[in-house]
């Protein structure tokens, strides 16, 4: 009570109805950290910083380039370059393709190759709601040839100092909960395997995040020695923090770049006249094919969109080669999707849910199609217990998510994703509700506050479905006060302990159905 008041009068105090309560975290905030076309807020360059962006329109403000001031018309925002070569035979790795009579593989210039913008594209189709962009820096300079056919892609603009420098961007941002490097599949093995192990030390270190990584390979698996980049991958990930990572395989075929995105620009460097023998050979000439391109080479005055569409109004086979080539471009690491997976599952049904059984929203097929004896050997390793997750093609219901995993697959404890994240999100939810009693009196009337407080937030989560049992009781208990989880000397010291025990819902992963046959009675 008040000792100060000295004239006489009425005076109000209000009194709290309510104790304090705890406010649950937001689960899903996943930043990327790669290659974007530029990084500027309001005209000053943002290389290496975090920005937070709420939808597409966001990032292409920031980091995309800018409309034309004249026309009005965006630019497009990612052009890798393909190479159309001519072979005597087939390669014995790739695609090949037959056009008049003759065996061309189409592959891209290793450095024109990145992920981050369409990742970031199919992210908030699948149900993102936020993110974070850390540009580690612009596109570099294509290297004028492509890579071998079937080869895995090493883009040498791509450096593994950027990538460490952006993680590290975001070691003051304790509110990123997911990790999401789409390029870094184009790193060489060792350095992909340096730069998981040290965002799998950052998030054991931070306690929030999560690491998503995608496999070496995944792109042009072999149909038979694609167990050889699941091993490779396992030997690179380290042993640390590995509840804290969750794999995926293999690549996705998306939809995320359009027919009207890819042009004559994209293939052999922009060298449009390369065209000529191939459009219109002299055993089957195509005059119309032919003008076109040469007028393209004088400089026309028509837009590059104007001449791809007369050129492809003119050429059938012009029309089957940008097909190929963005199919080519569309297929992407599926990290970046399912950091939007993870979204929509969060936002939907909770974070206690395995983001699983999902059909990814722009996904068409998978590179290669696992069957159930493929994907054993990927959810279940004896030798190093780090599960990847399998993203699969079942017939009459598409691609969907078919593993709910993280790295630590052996683990009784941190074994699937649901698990970790709800575990994180109550951690974290906990601790900064417990901070407003940071200096309070370390007694009795704190202790039952801090307990009331607690308790009602896990029975609301119970109620929920995050926890299991048929009675509050039975999924949770909070221990707190003297005796139980303090000593007279850890009073004395300042140090308030709460014990949380949790009954945390794991997934069925395995459902067994049991038939047996009954005899007829009557």
């Amino acid at each position: 009570m008040a000792t100060d008041r000295k004239t006489p009068g009425v005076y109000i105090q209000e009194l709290d109805a309510f104790p304090n309560s705890v406010a649950q975290v937001e689960t899903a905030i996943p930043a990327f950290i790669g290659y974007t076309p530029q990084a500027a807020v309001n005209g000053k360059p943002c290389w290496f910083k975090p920005v937070k962006i709420w939808s597409m329109a966001d990032f292409l403000a920031i980091f995309g380039f800018p409309a034309d001031p004249v026309t009005g018309q965006s630019p497009v925002q990612y052009a890798p370059s393909h190479y159309i070569a001519e072979h005597k035979k087939a390669p014995s790795k790739g695609d090949t393709y037959i056009f008049n009579g003759n065996v061309y593989t189409i592959e891209p210039d290793p450095d024109t190759v990145y992920y981050l913008y369409n990742s970031v594209k199919l992210f908030f189709e699948n149900g993102g709601a936020q993110a974070y962009i850390v540009s580690t820096g612009g596109y570099g300079p294509a290297s004028g040839s492509p890579v071998d056919a079937g080869g895995a892609i090493v883009n040498l603009n791509v450096k593994l100092a950027d990538l460490i420098k952006g993680l590290k961007a975001l070691l003051k941002f304790p509110d990123v909960t997911l990790y999401v490097f789409p390029e870094a599949t184009l790193l060489s093995g060792g350095e992909n395997g340096t730069l998981m192990e040290e965002t799998l030390l950052q998030c054991g270190t931070m306690f929030s995040p999560m690491a998503l990584f995608d496999v070496i390979g995944g792109r042009a698996p072999d149909p038979i020695l694609w167990p050889q980049d699941i091993q490779a991958f396992r030997n690179n990930t380290g042993n640390n923090s590995l509840d804290c990572g969750a794999a995926y395989y293999p690549f996705l075929k998306t939809t995320a770049t359009a027919i009207d995105d890819i042009t004559y620009e994209n293939l052999n460097g922009g060298k449009v006249s390369t065209l000529t023998d191939l459009l219109s050979p002299a055993s089957a000439p195509n005059t119309a094919a032919a003008d076109i391109i040469n007028s393209i080479a004088k400089g026309n005055g028509l837009s590059v969109r104007e001449n791809n569409a007369a050129l492809m109004k003119a050429s059938k086979l012009y029309q089957q080669i940008l097909g190929i080539v963005q199919d080519k471009v569309n297929i992407l690491p599926p990290s970046g999707i399912m950091a939007g997976v993870y979204s929509l599952v969060d936002a939907t049904k909770g974070v206690w849910t395995a983001p699983a059984n999902v059909a990814p929203v722009g996904v068409t097929d998978v590179t290669i199609r696992l069957s159930d004896q493929d994907q054993a050997g990927l959810n279940v390793d004896a030798v190093s217990g780090k599960s990847i997750n399998a993203i699969r093609f079942f017939n009459g219901r598409g691609v969907l998510v078919w593993g709910a995993r993280t790295l630590d697959g052996n683990s009784q404890d941190w074994r699937y994703i649901n698990v970790r994240r709800t575990m994180t999100m109550i951690e974290q939810s906990a601790m900064h509700a417990v901070k407003a009693y940071v200096f309070e009196p370390n007694d009795a009337n704190t202790w039952s506050a801090v307990k009331s407080m607690l308790d009602n937030f896990l029975t609301g989560l119970w109620q929920a479905g995050a926890l299991q049992g048929a009675k509050s009781s039975d999924a949770f208990a909070v221990q707190i006060g003297l005796g139980s989880t303090m000593t007279a000397l850890d009073v004395q010291n300042g140090l308030m302990r709460v014990n949380l025990m949790l009954a945390v819902v794991h997934p069925a992963e395995f459902i067994v159905l049991t038939l047996e046959q009954q005899q007829v009675t009557s």
